[in-house]
């Protein structure tokens, strides 16, 4: 809405329903939380309870790799809090290895919980989106998906995969007022990143051209503002918040 008196445009964010998988530690967690600072009734899902949640935060149990997992959460949270208007695809895993010590479920696993499960959440939440006309979906991709990585052959494909899934279903539902864009972080402080040693983190901080780590607090600015009403004209993008370690790369 325009405002004619001063020729600025009115563009504050109401207050609506979120759910972010894979949301009880690191970026989905630091996401939660963001959403819920903007006014936003956010609910997390895991396939555990974590030993400690915010209290602004329902906590609902989801293994996007099981669909009835998915239904049941979702169920949960409309008779919570109502639809699900934000949906944040974060749940993931990884299982690294060189692909000659690869076997097929090595590599199908990871597929099926990063895209599979994306997938997933993804068709179970547009279908309300779709009577209400609007909605927002961000799915949390990879610089790897787009730079490749030695000894993550399964995980790069699956965020890769999840550029191709995000803007098909951009081009889908974009009449129907549900936006569809990725976040593709860099190295961030996470378990997931510490697991990797020393020695792999100090390579990363000197490969990445900001010459730091990223925190889980800049991937959540990001998915913040895309899920925002700010975004309504943003569909089928690939955000790089990984500190100039992609500059575009193949994913953008």
């Amino acid at each position: 809405m325009t405002d004619t008196t001063s020729g600025a445009t009115n563009t504050s964010s109401e207050p609506r329903v979120a759910f972010v998988t894979g949301g009880s530690r690191g970026i989905g967690l630091a996401t939660a939380r963001a959403l819920a600072t903007q006014g936003h009734r956010v609910a997390v899902g895991s396939r555990t309870k974590p030993d400690e949640l915010d209290d602004s935060l329902l906590w609902v149990e989801c293994d996007v790799t099981n669909p009835g997992s998915v239904d049941d959460a979702f169920t949960t949270i409309e008779n919570e809090f109502g639809t699900v208007q934000i949906l944040v695809s974060n749940a993931g895993v990884t299982a690294d290895m060189l692909v000659l010590r690869m076997d097929d479920d090595d590599f199908t696993s990871v597929l099926d919980a990063n895209l599979a499960g994306a997938f997933r959440v993804a068709k179970r939440a547009v279908r309300p989106m779709m009577k209400t006309r609007w909605g927002r979906i961000v799915f949390i991709s990879s610089v790897v998906g787009a730079l490749g990585q030695a000894g993550q052959a399964n995980y790069a494909a699956s965020k890769a995969g999840l550029v191709g899934l995000g803007r098909s279903l951009a081009r889908e539902f974009a009449s129907r007022g549900i936006t569809v864009n990725l976040v593709a972080p860099g190295p961030i402080e996470t378990d997931m990143l510490a697991a990797a040693g020393d020695a792999a983190i100090e390579a990363m901080v000197g490969a990445v051209p900001v010459g730091r780590i990223g925190q889980p607090e800049d991937i959540a600015a990001a998915v913040g503002f895309l899920a925002s009403d700010h975004a309504g004209y943003i569909t089928g993008v690939t955000l790089g918040v990984d500190g100039g370690l992609g500059m575009g790369g193949g994913a953008q």
